[in-house]
Order: C-alpha cells, then sequence, then structure tokens
C-alpha cells in the first residue's frame, strides 16, 4: 500500500520482491479458503469486527496455529492462541 500510495519507492516490482520474499524465507503462504472465511464470520466470544485480524484470527484457528502479534486485541481474544 505504501508503494501504491507513493510514500516510499523500491527498485523492485513490490511482486517480485514477496514472491521472492517467501520463496528465500522457509515460509508457507496459507490461501484464504471458504472454511477460514467462514470461521472469520462466526468467531466466538465477541471478537471485535476489523475484517482482516477476523480472517488473521479465523486462518490460525483453523490451522491450529499459534500468532505472533504485539495486537493487544488479538493476544487478550480467549479463542485463539498468540504471542508476542
Amino acid at each position: 500500500m505504501m508503494v501504491t500510495k507513493g510514500r516510499i519507492n523500491v527498485k523492485i516490482d513490490p511482486k517480485c520482491w514477496l514472491n521472492n520474499a517467501i520463496s528465500n524465507s522457509g515460509l508457507r503462504v496459507i490461501e484464504l479458503t471458504p472454511e477460514i472465511a467462514m470461521e472469520s464470520c462466526n468467531l466466538p466470544g465477541g471478537f471485535h469486527k476489523d475484517p482482516a485480524d477476523r480472517i488473521i484470527v479465523a486462518t490460525a484457528r483453523t490451522h491450529n496455529l499459534t500468532l505472533l502479534t504485539k495486537d493487544r486485541k488479538i493476544i487478550e481474544y480467549p479463542h485463539v492462541k498468540a504471542i508476542w
């Protein structure tokens, strides 16, 4: 978004940079599936309304992952494993 908005300039195409960063890091990209999308709409316990946070939490819950985040709303949400 910062490149798109002109806030930063980069020497390499952002899509190319992202693909290189992912392939060279050993990280795995998890696709947004219908199951994750539905889970994001049905999180237990009244999680807040931010759609990006809901998808992040739903992805972690669906794949039984621990989130590494500084976001207090996610850390304090009792229905997902999160640490910082």
